[in-house]
């Protein structure tokens, strides 16, 4: 049995720290730390994705009924 926990203590122990703590920058990116976190970040991109589609529909809409108003204007001559 105490050459299971000097393998432990040799080999192990170290490994599972170094595991441990790249899981806290891991879970620290993710979430945050008191600062936006990756998903945090990412809410925030696909709600101004959102709204940038809806403008963009918006301003296609304007440009399209702009364009048939002048070419109704040039036909009718009005």
């Amino acid at each position: 049995m105490s050459e299971c926990a000097g393998q432990y203590e040799r080999v192990c122990k170290g490994e599972f720290s170094a595991i441990h703590a790249k899981l806290d920058r891991l879970d620290e990116a993710i979430r945050g730390n008191s600062k936006p976190g990756i998903q945090l970040r990412l809410d925030r991109l696909e709600a101004a994705e959102a709204v940038r589609s809806k403008l963009l529909w918006i301003i296609a809409g304007s440009v399209v009924s702009l364009a048939i108003a002048a070419v109704w204007k040039l036909v009718i001559g009005g």
